[in-house]
C-alpha cells in the first residue's frame, strides 16, 4: 500500500497550453512526457463500490495495463493524502485477487466478481513535468480531455493539474502550487476523476454535493485532526462550485454548509491557529458565506411557504403576485451567487484557505507552545469542547421563552455548531455505547436545531413583509404583495408558542442524555 499525496488544481482550458511556456516551470523540470490514457473505472450498477468508499480502475497507457484500487476518502496523514493499492496486470478487466490486503479485499467476494462493469472511463492527454529540489521530487501532471460515461456519448471536459509527491517533504506541493497560481488561473480543485465520473453516471453533475462522513483516528492529535476536518469542509463546500454556477438551490446550501463548517472548526480550534493569516482566512469565508445568504432565504420562503399557497383560496391570487416578485428577487441572488464564484476572489481564496490548511502558519514550526497545542491529544480536546459548548447552550436554551430574536438567533448559531463538533469528533470516540449515545444526542441535536431554525424563518419573514408593505408606485400589486406576506407571517406568529413549547421539551430531553464523549 502507498499513500498518494497530490494537490488538485483547476485550470481554464484556454489556460492549458500556457503551462508548457511556462520559462520557470522549464528552468526546474527535466524534460516532459506526453502519454495518452484512457482509464476505465469498474463498479456494480448500484454503485456499491463508491458507497463504501472505494474506487477500482483499470488504465490502459500503450500496451501496459495497471490496475489501481483506492480509498475515496483522505488519508489524514498527510494534506491531501490517499490511500492507493496500484499494480501490473494483463487484461482489461480488474484482478480482484490483487485486492488483499487492500481497502476492496472485504468487498472482493465471488458475488462482486460476477456484478462488476465499467460505469464510466477517462480519456487524457497527460503532460508529466518531473521537479527535483533538495527537499522533495515532485511529478506536474497536465491532464486535457474528458470523462465519458460507459455506452453513452455523455461526456465532461477535464482541464487540470496534478501536483504529486514521489519522495520528500509535502510542503513543496504548496510552495509550486503557489508559483503557479501566480502564473496562470488555477484555482483549488479537490474533486477527483472517480467523484466526477460518478456523478456523470448517476446523472448528479451539477447538483448539490452532501459533506462526507470525517473519519478521525482515536489516537489522532490535534493539529492533525484541525487539517482533516479543515480540507473535508473546505471540499464540501468546493465540491458544490458547479452546481452553485449553474444556479441549484441544493448546491448553494451545501455550499453554504461546507463553508460554515468550516469556520466552525475555525472556531473549535481558535487557540491552536489564531493569528493575522487566519484572520485574512475567516475573512474571506464570511464574505463568500454572505455572497450566497439571500439566495438560500428566498428560496425556503418561495418553496416552503409561496408554493403551497398557489390553490389556496381567498390567498392564492395574492400569492401569485408575491411569488412572481420573489422569483426575481431570487434570479438576481441566483446571478449573484454565481458571479461570486466565478471571481477573482473566489478562485485565489479556495486556493490560499487550501494552502493555509495544509502548511499554514498555523503550524507554529518554532513556537514550542504552539507545537504542544498542536501535539495535544484530540480526543481531550475534543470532550472539553463538546462539554463546554453543550452546558454553555442549555444554560441558554432553558430561557428559550424569554430571549429575543437576536439572542435566539445566537442560540441556534450555537447548537448549529455543536451538532458539527459532533460530528467533526465522532470518530475519536468509538465503541457501541458511545455510537448510541452520540445518535441520541445528535438526533436531539438537529430536532432543537430545526425548531430555532423555524424560529429564525418567523423573524425573517417579518423584517421581508415590514419592506414589502412600504408604499410603492405599483399600489395595486403592492397591496397584493404585502396581504400575501401578511397572511404567512400571521400563521407563523401563531405558531410560535407551540414552537417554544416543543423546544423546551426537547431541552428537557437533551440535558438528561449523557454525553457520549464521557
Amino acid at each position: 500500500m502507498g499513500t498518494e499525496v497530490e494537490l488538485k488544481l483547476s485550470i481554464p482550458a484556454a489556460e492549458a497550453d500556457k503551462v508548457r511556456r511556462l520559462q520557470w516551470l522549464r528552468e526546474l523540470s527535466g524534460p516532459a512526457r506526453c502519454q495518452q490514457l484512457v482509464t476505465v473505472y469498474f463498479d456494480t450498477s448500484k454503485f456499491e463500490l463508491r458507497e463504501r468508499g472505494v474506487a477500482i480502475r483499470v488504465r490502459r497507457a500503450g500496451r501496459r495495463r495497471l490496475q489501481a484500487i483506492k480509498a475515496l476518502g483522505a488519508d489524514g496523514r498527510a494534506p491531501f493524502g490517499r490511500y492507493e493499492w496500484e499494480q501490473e496486470i494483463t487484461g482489461d478487466t480488474p484482478d480482484l485477487k490483487l485486492a488483499h490486503g487492500t481497502a476492496l479485499e472485504p468487498l472482493a467476494t465471488k458475488k462482486l466478481r460476477r456484478r462488476l462493469k465499467p460505469i464510466f472511463e477517462t480519456v487524457i492527454e497527460r503532460t508529466t513535468f518531473p521537479i527535483h529540489s533538495e527537499k522533495a521530487d515532485l511529478e506536474l501532471a497536465l491532464d486535457r480531455g474528458h470523462i465519458r460515461v460507459h455506452g453513452s456519448r455523455e461526456r465532461e471536459p477535464i482541464s487540470e493539474i496534478e501536483i504529486e509527491v514521489k519522495r520528500g517533504d509535502p510542503v513543496e506541493i504548496a510552495k509550486l502550487a503557489k508559483r503557479l497560481a501566480r502564473s496562470l488561473s488555477v484555482t483549488y480543485g479537490p474533486r477527483s476523476k472517480a467523484e466526477r465520473g460518478y456523478a456523470l453516471s448517476a446523472d448528479e453533475a451539477g447538483k448539490g454535493v452532501r459533506g462526507a462522513a470525517i473519519a478521525l483516528d482515536p489516537r489522532v492529535s490535534a493539529g492533525d485532526a484541525f487539517r482533516i476536518i479543515g480540507l473535508a469542509c473546505l471540499d464540501h463546500a468546493i465540491a458544490n462550485e458547479r452546481a452553485t454556477r449553474e444556479g441549484d438551490a441544493e448546491g448553494i446550501h451545501q455550499m453554504r454548509v461546507g463553508l460554515r463548517r468550516l469556520r466552525t472548526a475555525i472556531s473549535i480550534f481558535k487557540d491552536l491557529v489564531h493569528g493575522p493569516e487566519t484572520e485574512a482566512i475567516k475573512t474571506e469565508l464570511k464574505w463568500l458565506t454572505d455572497q450566497l445568504a439571500a439566495a438560500r432565504d428566498l428560496d425556503v420562503l418561495i418553496e416552503k411557504q409561496l408554493r403551497p399557497l398557489r390553490n389556496a383560496a381567498p390567498i392564492g391570487a395574492a400569492a401569485a403576485v408575491l411569488e412572481q416578485d420573489l422569483d426575481a428577487r431570487r434570479a438576481a441572488e441566483l446571478a449573484k451567487a454565481k458571479a461570486a464564484v466565478e471571481s477573482e476572489r473566489y478562485r485565489s481564496g479556495g486556493l490560499r484557505t487550501a494552502l493555509w490548511l495544509a502548511e499554514g502558519s498555523w503550524l507554529g514550526r518554532d513556537d514550542p507552545a504552539r507545537a504542544a497545542l498542536r501535539e495535544r491529544p484530540a480526543a481531550q480536546l475534543a470532550a472539553e469542547t463538546l462539554g463546554a459548548r453543550t452546558k454553555k447552550m442549555l444554560k441558554k436554551a432553558r430561557r428559550v421563552g424569554k430571549l429575543d430574536a437576536r439572542a435566539r438567533h445566537r442560540l441556534r448559531i450555537g447548537v448549529k455548531k455543536l451538532r458539527y463538533a459532533c460530528e467533526f469528533f465522532a470518530g475519536l470516540f468509538p465503541g457501541p455505547k458511545q455510537s448510541a449515545r452520540r445518535e441520541r444526542f445528535c438526533k436531539a441535536l438537529r430536532a432543537l436545531q430545526g425548531l430555532l431554525g423555524e424560529l429564525n424563518d418567523f423573524e425573517v419573514h417579518k423584517d421581508m413583509a415590514a419592506q414589502i408593505a412600504r408604499p410603492r408606485k405599483d399600489a395595486h400589486a403592492q397591496a397584493r404583495k404585502a396581504l400575501a406576506m401578511g397572511f404567512i407571517t400571521g400563521r407563523e406568529q401563531k405558531q410560535l408558542e407551540s414552537c417554544v413549547a416543543a423546544i423546551d421539551k426537547t431541552v428537557v430531553r437533551l440535558a438528561k442524555l449523557p454525553g457520549f464523549w464521557k
